[in-house]
């Protein structure tokens, strides 16, 4: 990757974080608020649960974003950090945060749905 590309990337990776930090600011969205009618007590906690999955979701983007911008000045970034091998110019155009290949990728997330799931000795002993 030119040095040229590499700038490229950490402007919109600097961008990003900037970004991310402005809207992760806006916590309004997680607030409790008591109200007498219990439908819309019902609707604000499912609103305040979707603003939770929202900020988690922007607070890992963050610390993936500024690990890129480690990667670029270690001089690592576009390199899989599993398999040392490049990671393909159209993923990080997508996605210029991305640690991993897409082979790598699809292993930990398919590594990931399996720990979440529930094993089947557990759904056999709770029926």
């Amino acid at each position: 990757m030119t040095k040229n590309e590499l700038k490229q990337f950490q402007t919109l990776l600097i961008a990003r974080v900037n970004e991310l930090e402005r809207l992760i600011r806006h916590r309004d969205g997680i607030r409790i608020e008591r109200s007498a009618d219990q439908l819309e007590e019902i609707q604000q906690a499912s609103d305040r649960a979707l603003a939770v999955c929202n900020l988690d979701r922007e607070f890992n983007q963050l610390r993936n974003t500024r690990a890129a911008i480690l990667r670029i000045q270690e001089g690592s970034f576009g390199t899989c950090q599993e398999c040392d091998e490049d990671i393909h110019p159209k993923r990080l155009a997508a996605v210029p945060w991305a640690s991993y290949c897409i082979r790598c990728q699809e292993a930990v997330d398919s590594n990931f749905e399996e720990i979440q799931a529930p094993s089947s000795d557990l759904l056999g002993r709770a029926a």
